[in-house]
């Protein structure tokens, strides 16, 4: 069960329910994978509003792990998408949510419901 004020995120992709978290390791690993140097540049990586199916695979993969899910990459990549992308972008919206709060510096309020995506 997620926790949320560990930052956990409950999800359910391509029919796999797990727990993503976003820990200081798991932060490092996404800035090696996009080759970016520090949280700021993590944050103007993701300012675009853009993400490739890679992206999600990183941030998903490392998320995973950060909740203690033993995943690789190759696996989240094999997650069947029949919800579509959009599902696994919003995983990755409550992620960050969860672990920074609202935009515009509000933190998040109250225990957050699990996320559903389609197909799961």
């Amino acid at each position: 069960m997620a926790n949320a004020r560990r930052g956990e995120v409950a999800v359910s992709l391509g029919g796999r329910r797990m727990t993503l978290c976003l820990t200081l390791g798991a932060l490092a690993e996404i800035e090696a994978a996009f080759g970016v140097d520090g949280l700021e540049g993590l944050g103007a990586r993701f300012e675009t509003g853009r993400l490739s199916a890679r992206d999600l695979v990183a941030v998903l993969g490392a998320a995973a792990r950060g909740g203690g899910e033993r995943i690789g990459d190759e696996e989240i990549a094999a997650l069947p998408i029949a919800g579509g992308l959009d599902a696994f972008a919003r995983a990755v919206a409550a992620l960050f949510t969860a672990t920074f709060g609202e935009a515009g510096g509000q933190e998040a309020q109250g225990e957050p419901r699990p996320f559903e995506a389609a197909g799961g």
